[in-house]
C-alpha cells in the first residue's frame, strides 16, 4: 500500500486544480526551470544564426531587445497562473468558457507534442552525429530517437518534480560549459573579426527570430507558473529565465560563432577540442526543453479527458510523438504545426486582458460555473489569429502587412486590445443592469 501511495505522491501533479500552498516554489526553483526551458541546442543555433547575419554589437541588442520583450509576454502570463495556481488550458476557461477551452487545449497539445517530436528528431540526429564523430561508429538515428522519447516521456510523466530536479542538473552544467568556452576562445587568442559568415539580417528580423522562438512557451507560462508562491516570484522568473538566461546564452553563442565562424554547434564543440562530455551537456539540455513540450501538451489533454490520469496522456502523446519521429514524416507536418503555434499567442492575450478586468472571477470554484461558450472572446480568437497570419510572411502566412515584426507577438497584442474593449463593454452593462 505504501509502495503505490509513494508512485502517485510521484506522478500527483496537480493537472485539474490549484496546486496546493505547500508545494509553491520560490522564484530561484522557477528560474531554474525555466532556463532548462527556453536554452537548448536550437538557442545555441539561433545565437551563432544571429552572429552570421549581424555585427557583434546589433546581434547584443537584438538578443536584450528580443529576449526583454519575451520576458515582458512571459510574466504578463505567468502572473496569472500564479494567481490562480491553475494550468493555461484551465486558466482559458474563464475567458473562452468550458468548450471553449475545450478547443485551446487541443491546439496547445497537439501543436505542442508535434513540436516535441521535430525536437526529438533534432535530439537523435544530434546523437548519432556525437556518436560518430567521436568514436567513428555508426548507429541508427531511429533507434536513439525511441531511446530519447522514452527518456523525455518518463519525466513528462512525472511531471513538475521531474522536469525540476533535471533543470537543476542540466542548466549549471550548461553554463560552466558556455563559459568555459568563451574564456578558451580568448585564452586560445582565436582570431575575432567581426565579419558576416551567414545570410545578413537586419536587427529587426533578429529580434522577431528570437521572439518567434519562444512566444509560444511564454503564452503557456501558467503550467509553470502555477507552482510559484507569490506573483512576484512568478514575475522575477520569467526575466531571469529569458531576459537573462536566454540573452547570455545567444550572445555566448554569437561570440563563439564570431570567434570559428560556425554555426554547427557540435562541429565548434569538437573544434574546441572539448569531446563527447560537453555535447552530452548539450543534448540534455536538449531534453529539458522537450519534455517540457510534452508536460504541458499532456496538462492541455487533462483537460478534455479528465477521467484519464494525466500520466496515461503523456505516455500516449510521448508514444505517438516518438513514433511520428521515427517515420520521418516531419517534413511535411511543420507548416500544420507553424499553423496551429499561430493559434496560440492570441489565448494569452484574450486571458491576460479578462483577468485583469474580471479578477474576482478567476477562482477555481467557479470553473463549474462558466458558460459553455464565450462568444465574444472565441471572436476575439480567430481575429488576433488571422492577424497572426496576416503578419506571417510567406509561405506560411499571408504576408500583407507587418507590425512589430513578430507574428506572434502581433496576434497577443492583437487579442489583448480586442478582449480588453469587449471585458471592458461587459463590465459596464453588468453594472448597469445591477443599478437597474
Amino acid at each position: 500500500m505504501s509502495t503505490v501511495s509513494s508512485s502517485n505522491n510521484l506522478i500527483k501533479d496537480y493537472e485539474r486544480e490549484p496546486v496546493p500552498q505547500g508545494m509553491r516554489k520560490g522564484w530561484f526553483r522557477l528560474s531554474i526551470v525555466w532556463m532548462g526551458a527556453v536554452i537548448a541546442l536550437s538557442a545555441i543555433i539561433l545565437g551563432g544564426t544571429i552572429a552570421g547575419g549581424l555585427t557583434m554589437p546589433q546581434a547584443v541588442a537584438a538578443s536584450f531587445i528580443g529576449t526583454f520583450l519575451l520576458a515582458c509576454l512571459s510574466a504578463l502570463c505567468s502572473v496569472v497562473g500564479a494567481k490562480t495556481n491553475l494550468s493555461t488550458s484551465l486558466v482559458s476557461s474563464f475567458a473562452l468558457g468550458r468548450y471553449g477551452s475545450y478547443a485551446v487545449s487541443i491546439v496547445i497539445a497537439i501543436a505542442l507534442f508535434g513540436w516535441f517530436g521535430v525536437q526529438l528528431d533534432l535530439f537523435g540526429g544530434s546523437m548519432a552525429q556525437i556518436i560518430r564523430d567521436s568514436f567513428g561508429v555508426e548507429v541508427s538515428k531511429r533507434l536513439l530517437v525511441i531511446i530519447g522519447g522514452i527518456l523525455m516521456t518518463t519525466t513528462a510523466v512525472i511531471g513538475y518534480k521531474a522536469i525540476e530536479k533535471l533543470s537543476l542538473l542540466a542548466v549549471p552544467l550548461l553554463a560552466i560549459l558556455i563559459i568555459a568556452s568563451l574564456v578558451k576562445v580568448v585564452s586560445d587568442s582565436v582570431q575575432f573579426a567581426d565579419n558576416l559568415f551567414g545570410e545578413p539580417l537586419t536587427v529587426g528580423v533578429a529580434v522577431s527570430l528570437i521572439i518567434g522562438s519562444l512566444a509560444v512557451g511564454a503564452i503557456i507560462g501558467p503550467d509553470i507558473s502555477r507552482y510559484a508562491k507569490t506573483p512576484k516570484d512568478a514575475v522575477i522568473s520569467s526575466f531571469v529565465g529569458f531576459f537573462i538566461g536566454f540573452s547570455l546564452v545567444l550572445i555566448a553563442a554569437a561570440v563563439i560563432a564570431k570567434a570559428t565562424s560556425q554555426v554547427d554547434i557540435i562541429a565548434i564543440m569538437l573544434g574546441l577540442g572539448w569531446g563527447t562530455g560537453a555535447l552530452l551537456i548539450l543534448i540534455l539540455a536538449q531534453w529539458t526543453t522537450n519534455d517540457n513540450n510534452l508536460y504541458s501538451s499532456a496538462l492541455g489533454f487533462s483537460v478534455i479527458f479528465r477521467n484519464t490520469p494525466k500520466y496515461v496522456l503523456t505516455i500516449i502523446a510521448g508514444t505517438i510523438g516518438t513514433l511520428m519521429a521515427v517515420g520521418g514524416i516531419y517534413d511535411s507536418f511543420i507548416p500544420f504545426l507553424i499553423f496551429l503555434s499561430a493559434l496560440i499567442p492570441p489565448i494569452g492575450g484574450i486571458y491576460v486582458a479578462d483577468y485583469f478586468m474580471n479578477e474576482s472571477k478567476y477562482r477555481y470554484e467557479n470553473l463549474d460555473k462558466m458558460k459553455n461558450v464565450h462568444l465574444p472572446s472565441v471572436f476575439v480568437w480567430i481575429a488576433a489569429s488571422l492577424v497572426a497570419f496576416m503578419t506571417t510572411p510567406a509561405p506560411n502566412g499571408f504576408g500583407w502587412f507587418s507590425i512589430t515584426g513578430a507574428s506572434g507577438f502581433d496576434a497577443f497584442l492583437a487579442a489583448l486590445v480586442l478582449q480588453g474593449v469587449i471585458s471592458k463593454v461587459e463590465q459596464v452593462r453588468t453594472a448597469e443592469s445591477v443599478s437597474m
